[in-house]
C-alpha cells in the first residue's frame, strides 16, 4: 500500500468514525431531550393526577369505579406520553395545596386559569371552555342575572372561580363541598343561588330531578372559563410534553369525542 493511499484511507476512517459518533451523539441528545420531562415526575413511568372524583361529569364514581371526562382525558394523555395514569382523589379544599406538596404531577379538575393561580402555578393549554350558569329556586323571580346576586347568599366551593365571580358581583358566600350539596342548600332555602358550570347542570339533570330549580345561562354576561391542567412552576418540561399530547388528542378528534360523550356537545373550542 503506497503512502498516498494509506493517508487517504486513514482520513476516510477518521471521517467515518466522526460521522458515526456524531450520529450517536445526536440520537442520544434527541432521546434525552424527549424524555427529559420524566425527571419531573413524582413516580417513574407514571403521570399522577389529582382530582376530586365527586364532580360529575368531570370525575366521579359509577358503580364504585372512577370515571368521567377528566379521568378519560388523563388516561389518554398518559398513554400519549408513554406513561401510566394514576389518579389521586382529593377533596377540593386540599386539592391545589396537594399539588404544592408534590402529592401529584398535575391537577385535572375543571380548573380555571386565573391571574391569582398564575402566581404560584403554571397551566396547560385549555382543553375545554366552560360556560357559567346561575341556578336558583323556581320562586326566585328576582334572581336571573349576575347583577341580581348582590347581597344574596350563594353556595360556592371555597377557592373556586365560581366563588370569585360571586364575590365580584357582591354575593355573600356559603361554603359548599360539591354541586349536589349546593343544589340541596338552594332547595332548603339556606342560600338563594349558586354559580356553577353549565355542563355540571346538564350532567346532573341526566340522573336527578331538578324540580323546583331554574337554570339561567350567563353566556351573555361572562366569557367561557378556560379549563386547564395545573402544574407546579418547576414542571415546565412536563407541562410542555402535556401540551404536545393535548395538541395530538385535539388533532385526531379524541378530545371532541370525549366532550360529546360526557357533555353531549363539543365544548373544546
Amino acid at each position: 500500500m503506497n503512502k498516498l493511499f494509506k493517508k487517504v484511507f486513514l482520513v476516510a476512517n477518521v471521517v467515518a468514525a466522526g460521522v458515526v459518533l456524531a450520529a450517536c451523539s445526536s440520537s442520544k441528545e434527541k432521546t434525552n431531550s424527549a424524555d427529559s420531562y420524566k425527571s419531573e415526575l413524582n413516580q417513574k413511568g407514571t403521570l399522577t393526577i389529582g382530582l376530586e372524583g365527586t364532580y360529575s361529569p368531570y370525575s366521579y364514581r359509577k358503580d364504585g369505579k372512577l370515571t368521567g371526562f377528566e379521568v378519560d382525558l388523563g388516561n389518554k394523555l398518559a398513554k400519549e406520553m408513554g406513561l401510566k395514569a394514576k389518579f389521586v382523589p382529593t377533596k377540593w379544599d386540599g386539592l391545589v395545596a396537594g399539588l404544592g406538596s408534590n402529592k401529584y404531577d398535575v391537577v385535572l379538575n375543571n380548573i380555571t386559569a386565573t391571574p391569582a393561580r398564575a402566581k404560584s402555578y403554571i397551566f396547560s393549554k385549555p382543553y375545554i371552555y366552560s360556560r357559567y350558569a346561575l341556578i336558583t329556586r323556581q320562586d326566585s323571580d328576582g334572581i336571573k342575572t349576575l347583577k341580581d346576586i348582590k347581597g344574596k347568599k350563594l353556595a360556592e366551593g371555597t377557592g373556586t372561580n365560581n366563588e370569585l365571580v360571586a364575590k365580584q358581583n357582591g354575593a355573600t358566600i356559603v361554603p359548599s363541598g360539591d354541586f349536589a350539596t349546593s343544589l340541596s342548600l338552594i332547595r332548603q332555602k339556606r342560600v338563594d343561588a349558586t354559580i356553577n358550570a353549565r355542563e355540571a347542570w346538564y350532567s346532573y339533570k341526566k340522573s336527578n330531578s331538578t324540580d323546583g330549580l331554574v337554570y339561567h345561562d350567563l353566556s351573555s354576561e361572562k366569557e367561557p372559563a378556560k379549563i386547564v391542567g395545573l402544574f407546579n412552576k418547576k414542571s415546565t418540561k412536563l407541562r410542555s410534553e402535556t401540551n404536545k399530547a393535548l395538541k395530538d388528542l385535539r388533532a385526531d378528534g379524541t378530545l371532541k369525542k370525549l366532550s360529546q360523550k360526557y357533555f353531549g356537545a363539543d365544548i373544546t373550542e
